[in-house]
């Protein structure tokens, strides 16, 4: 299928919770079967942040289907000053640089999954576009696997850059996460 027989459709948190099972589907397939790991152990934590974003601020779901199918979503919120996500980012950041004023600064891209039969072909790109393009926050950010240069590449390819590491919170995949940043148009749509 080509990429303009996707469907892209925007969320409210209280929708997103109704299509909980099916993002877990969508998750599992984007990440596969790896030799030696517990496919339900990953898939549970996802549920668990999945379902725990639906409360944050300004949460919003876009997902992608095809033939009624979803291939793909991204999910995100606005960023809070007490959730304190660039705790501890290395190298440290300029003054200010951290200060959410008011909660309406910064946007999470907490998650980007597109099913392995589509990836490669922009269902990704036009997700990230789509949830981004409605934003009203002036900056978006992201965090990621350290190890995952590929992926830091085409990050950067779509406008992020890459300001430092931050330390893994406990029970997190990684010790650590690259931590990315992205400049939003400022819109006024208030």
């Amino acid at each position: 299928m080509a990429v303009t027989d996707v469907t892209y459709t925007r969320h409210s948190a209280e929708a997103a919770a109704g299509l909980m099972d099916e993002l877990c589907t969508v998750y599992a397939d984007a990440y596969g079967q790896v030799a030696g790991e517990d496919t339900t152990v990953k898939a549970d934590a996802f549920r668990d942040r999945a379902t725990g974003a639906l409360s944050a601020r300004n949460y919003e779901l876009v997902t992608a289907r095809a033939d009624g199918e979803l291939v793909g979503f991204v999910f995100g919120y606005s960023l809070r000053q007490e959730r304190d996500w660039f705790a501890g980012l290395d190298p440290a950041p300029e003054a200010g640089f951290t200060d959410e004023r008011g909660g309406e600064r910064t946007v999470v891209l907490a998650e980007i999954e597109v099913r392995k039969a589509w990836q490669g072909q922009g269902v990704g790109r036009s997700l990230h576009d789509t949830f981004l393009g409605g934003r009203l926050e002036e900056r978006a950010t992201l965090s990621a696997n350290p190890d995952a240069t590929a992926t830091h590449a085409l990050y950067e390819g779509w406008g992020w850059q890459r300001v430092g590491t931050k330390p893994g919170r406990p029970g997190a995949y990684y010790r650590e996460y690259a931590v990315f940043v992205r400049r939003l148009p400022l819109l006024d749509r208030r």
